[in-house]
């Protein structure tokens, strides 16, 4: 018989260095989970990864077990590294915080595609463009 799924949990957490300080231990004490056990299977999976922003969808069940699967870094994330950025612009439309190809777009979107609530390329890109645009991130 399957477990009955009690919550999931959606976090961004640190590759390889997530620790027990809020957001998380609050959001994964309140679960009842053993938030140790859930950190470093986390850090364990993710520890190739260092320096990058790494979604894990948590199903907690009702049991307090926990299974965790992993997501591809935010947008965003994947937008500052293509275009070598640490922020985007504070004033998007008047202030550029750096370029983007159409083929790091495109890059970007193949990518992504698989965690994005569409199988067609053509908005994937779209999406990703209008990450960019808000971010102030020009492309070209």
């Amino acid at each position: 018989m399957a477990k009955k799924v009690l919550n999931v949990l959606k976090l961004n957490l640190p590759a390889g260095s997530a620790t027990p300080a809020p957001p998380v231990g609050p959001i994964l004490g309140q679960s009842g989970i053993n938030m140790m056990d859930f950190l470093k299977q986390y850090n364990a999976a993710t520890q190739d990864k260092k320096g990058q922003i790494i979604p894990a969808e948590i199903t907690v069940y009702q049991d307090r077990s926990f299974t965790f699967e992993l997501k591809l870094p935010p947008v965003s994330a994947m937008i500052k590294a293509a275009a070598k950025i640490s922020k985007g612009s504070g004033k998007a439309g008047s202030e550029s915080a750096g370029t983007l190809t159409m083929d790091q777009v495109k890059a970007i979107a193949q990518e992504k595609l698989a965690d994005l609530n569409t199988t067609n390329l053509d908005a994937a890109v779209n999406s990703v463009i209008g990450a960019a645009k808000s971010m102030g991130v020009a492309v070209s």
